[in-house]
């Protein structure tokens, strides 16, 4: 009887153990999880931009095309950066030819239509790649849920967005043919 009391209580402290392992990796695997903060890239200009610059700042990332039908969003975007952006929020643009090549032109190209058709003030980086092998780090990073402990968010078209929080983590996706200006961006702003 004594035996089998000192057995069991021998089982309940390696279960116990066990737990308290899965427990502490859990937390661990947790932690590594990437921010944006760990990314860089090029802007139109060709200068390198590190992202632990917005540290602080809630940061909606969109790829963008000018010649996209949903290119129209350029304007509700500049619309949103002047009313919110700033100290507290940033928007940064990532052209990009991936569906339909709906953006051939080089980064000048791209800079001066965006400038000057759509009168763009937010931060516009150079032309990446977003799907496929050659898949920018930052686009790998927004839609694996294995990279960014959140969502699995395939981009699906030109100017999804995706609302990165205060602490470089990506909370939530908005499809490409939702407005920049939706209840679901404006408010998780004003939170």
């Amino acid at each position: 009887m004594v035996e089998s009391i000192s057995i069991t209580k021998t089982f309940i402290e390696m279960k116990i153990l066990t737990i308290l392992i899965l427990v502490i990796l859990s937390l661990l695997v947790q932690a590594q999880k990437k921010t944006l903060y760990d990314f860089t890239a090029n802007t139109i200009d060709g200068d390198e931009f590190n992202f632990s610059a917005l540290k602080g700042k809630k940061v909606l990332i969109v790829n963008i095309a000018t010649e996209c039908s949903l290119a129209t969003q350029l304007h509700k975007l500049q619309e949103l950066y002047e009313e919110f952006g700033g100290d507290d929020f940033e928007i940064i643009a990532f052209p990009c030819a991936d569906f339909g090549k709906q953006e051939p032109g080089t980064n000048c190209e791209v800079k001066k239509k965006c400038s000057s058709k759509y009168e763009i003030t937010f931060q516009l980086m150079e032309k990446i790649k977003i799907k496929g092998d050659s898949i920018h780090p930052i686009y790998q990073w927004l839609t694996s849920s294995d990279e960014n402990g959140v969502l699995d968010a395939k981009v699906t078209w030109n100017y999804q967005k995706f609302m990165i929080n205060e602490n470089g983590e990506v909370v939530d996706a908005v499809a490409p043919i939702i407005s920049p200006k939706c209840n679901r961006i404006v408010e998780w702003l004003m939170e």
